[in-house]
Order: structure tokens, then sequence, then C-alpha cells
């Protein structure tokens, strides 16, 4: 049976599977480690995915890497790395963001431009921070590429063009998921002058081969390889509770946001991926179990044990900046404390709650942009968490869908690598079990009470 490799590269670490291209059976899979920060030398990367690649490819055919959305990586004419790659949750190139929107004349210029509206996050801010911070590095650069774009150029023996895929370009802010073009003058706007970028390949191309022959599909950005690897279709909100939360819905039309609350990307297939993200998803659940000096397991307990509302506590819980809404400078806020409120069960709840408000917010404005979700599939890390699936079926009004564990990322790079080997029409239908159905318990009265909190703090 033929064997495919998808690699997921994110923030804190790489997770290499191998499936049966044919029907998706898992096979083995390794891992390794990456270093913790906002700005991360490639090098590290490579090297912590050749060693999750060693002894692991026996078999394999084909080969495909999906990684962070919007990391810039730039290279000088000998193709050295310029400077460590500044990463999605690096807020530092905010105001970049804000002077650029700026000078193009608005946020509806933007998104009628390339789908979205810059926040830090975006590749385009941080190529402005750059040129404006940075000015002799900056002189050096000769192409830019994205995280996955660059160890699969790595592992193509570093060709003389690189390669993307549609999805990940889509986040860089500059290139247009309506025209499937780059707006390279969004790029030398942003940079004074233009620079090498990947060529886009289509979604189920083989790009190159790396050692022993194995063949390298195109690749995507996290979040795109996430709704390859989950099997979602129109009507499917994707809500990912990682490092970051995100919500995003497979549509068959591009979306242009321009309040920039949704990020109007492509995916990973030909059809689209409005998003929204949050810096803050599972980070804060274990940060106030550290707080509290509990477990995650004891946390659980403790929110399950508290009504819906917390008693009244609530958590705005922009621990890291904020995303969406656009609060990069945020700090946490804990608000409606009262004596009887104050237990460490309602503030667990608070928590988990206030986590999964701001996705629930992220789905009503996928709504706005025309997205009518059926149901809301619960990945990532924290779905599992049985307080977390209690809580999502508090705040919206569609079923909520657990689907089995799994390394949803990688198994969506491993599923692009199957359709790129297998050449068929659409990527292989892959079998999928286990997963858990709960019905909609919606509690209005919490949502209104984290909208209101919000509205106090932070004027919205």
């Amino acid at each position: 049976m033929p064997l495919v490799a998808g690699v997921d590269s994110s923030t804190q670490s790489v997770k290499v599977v191998i499936r049966d291209a044919e029907s998706g059976e898992f096979v083995r899979e390794a891992r390794g480690t990456h270093p913790d920060g906002t700005e991360v030398h490639p090098d590290h990367w490579w090297t912590a995915l050749q060693g999750a690649l060693d002894g692991t490819l026996d078999g394999v055919e084909a080969l495909g890497v999906a990684a962070q959305q919007h990391g810039m990586v730039t290279l000088d004419e000998s193709d050295e790395v310029v400077r460590p790659a500044l990463l999605w949750n690096d807020t530092r190139s905010a105001q970049a963001a804000d002077d650029l929107v700026a000078e193009l004349g608005g946020p509806q210029v933007w998104a009628d431009a390339v789908g979205s509206v810059p926040v830090a996050s975006f590749t385009v801010s941080k190529v402005r921070w750059l040129a404006r911070h940075e000015p002799d590095l900056s002189a050096r650069v000769n192409r830019i590429m994205l995280p996955h774009d660059w160890l699969t150029w790595r592992l193509a023996g570093m060709p003389e063009q690189a390669t993307t895929d549609r999805g990940d370009a889509s986040g860089t802010g500059y290139w247009s998921p309506a025209l499937e073009a780059y707006r390279l003058d969004l790029l030398e706007l942003a940079l004074g002058r233009v620079v090498d970028v990947p060529r886009v390949a289509a979604p189920s191309e083989i790009v190159g081969e790396m050692r022993g022959g194995i063949a390298l599909s195109p690749g995507t950005g996290d979040n795109m390889g996430a709704a390859l690897g989950v099997g979602a279709l129109p009507g499917d909100v994707v809500v990912s509770l990682g490092t970051s939360g995100t919500a995003f819905a497979v549509a068959d039309q591009p979306t242009a946001d321009p309040s920039g609350e949704v990020a109007g990307f492509a995916d990973a297939t030909g059809r689209f991926l409005p998003l929204v993200c949050t810096l803050n998803a599972a980070r804060v659940i274990t940060a106030t179990a550290d707080m509290l000096g509990v477990s995650l397991d004891e946390l659980t307990t403790l929110a399950m044990s508290a009504t819906p509302g917390s008693g009244g506590l609530v958590l705005l819980p922009y621990l890291d900046g904020e995303r969406t809404p656009n609060l990069p400078n945020a700090t946490g806020t804990l608000v409606g404390m009262t004596r009887e409120a104050m237990t460490p069960a309602n503030l667990a709840r608070a928590a988990v709650e206030g986590m999964m408000c701001g996705l629930a917010d992220a789905v009503d404005a996928l709504r706005a942009q025309g997205v009518h979700p059926r149901r809301l599939l619960l990945v990532g890390g924290a779905a599992a968490n049985s307080a977390v699936q209690q809580v999502a079926r508090t705040l919206v009004d569609v079923p909520v869908v657990v689907p089995a564990p799994g390394e949803y990322v990688a198994d969506g790079a491993a599923r692009q690598a199957a359709w790129a080997l297998l050449a068929g029409p659409t990527p292989p239908a892959w079998a999928s079990g286990g997963q858990i159905e709960l019905e909609p318990q919606p509690v209005p009265a919490i949502r209104e009470a984290y909208a209101a909190a919000r509205e106090q703090v932070h004027g919205g």
C-alpha cells in the first residue's frame, strides 16, 4: 500500500503523521520540539523536522508540509536567512499594520484588494516593520517565504524557485484569493521594493522531490491543513483550540470584510476559507490552572462544578494582547468580582467561558459574511476537554461535533500529499469515526455578560 507523510510545523512543535494514501489508515507518527518565542530562526524548524523524519519515511511515496501561517522568512542573495523569522504571534508590527491600512486608503480598499485587512500577525505588516525598524537587514532581503514554503523548499533541495499554495499565500496580505494572483504593489508598499516570492502551485500539484524520490505536494497553512484533515465541507464551521483560537468555514465564494474581523483566506482545495483568529485559546486554560495551583484535570472538574455564567465572573482573556478584536496591547481582565463569586470553581469556568465566548463571537462574524453554519466542529488540543465541550454547547445554536482526537493539520498535509500522489480530481475520501455529537443548549446570558464586560473595558 502506498504511504504518505503529513507534517505539522507549528509554533511549539513539529508532528509527522504517516498514513495509507488510499484509506487514510494511520501507520505511525513522530515528533520534535521548537523553541518558544515570537521570533525563531528557521534552522530550528529544519533541525526538528529532520529529527522527526529520521527513520520515519520507510515506504513513504509523497509528503506534504503544513505550517503556522504568516511567519516572515527572509533570505539574502545567497539564500541565507537574514534574521530570525517573525511569527504570527509577534505583535510588534501592530503600528506597521495601521500605517499600511491608512496609506492604501483604508480598510475597505484592503478588503477589496486581498480579502483581508492587515493586522499585526500578517506577513505584510511584518515586512513593513522590518523596513522601518531594521533597514540594514531589510536592504539584504532578496526573497520572502512563509514557514511552510521554506521547509518545502529545503526538502526539495533548495531549487531556484520556491513554491507555495493559495491557502498560505492568502495570509500574506499581498496575494488576492479573488484574483488568484499576487498584489506585488502591496509588497512594494510595505518593503519599498519588490523581491522574489514563491510560485503559487495548483492544489494537487507535485512541486518537487526530496531524498529517496519522495514526491512533495505544495503544502499549506495550518488552518487550511486542519480543514482538509477534518474533512470540512461547506456548512461546517471549524473552531480550533490551539495556542491561538480560530473559527473558519469552507466557502464557495471569496469574502472581503472591511471590519478586519474575518480574514478572506483561500483554502487548500480551490475553495475559500473565511477565518477569524484570536491570539488567546488553550493557554487561557493552562494559565488559569497555574494561577489556581491545580492540574488541567482538576481545573476541568472545578469548571464543570460551577453553574453556567460562573456566578457573574467574566474573564476577558486577552493574556497575550488580542488579534480579534484588534487589541494588540490589551491585557486580561476579570469583571464581576464579588465575594460570593470569587471561588476557584467560578474562576475556572470563567476562563473556559471567556475563551469560548471570543470564538462564539468569531462564528457570528462568519455569519455576517454569508456563512450559514449547520454544525460546529470543535478541534485542537483543548477540544477534548469536557468542560470546553459543555461550555461550547451553551454558546451556539447548532450541533457541536468533536471529531476523534487526531493531528488534523498533519493529517490534512498527508491528505494533500495523497491527492497529489494519486492524481485524483478531488482529495481522497478518508474514513473518520469516533466523534462526539452534542446538541446545543444555549444560555444567552453568558454571551450577554461577556459583551457587556467587553464594552465596559474596551468600549466595544
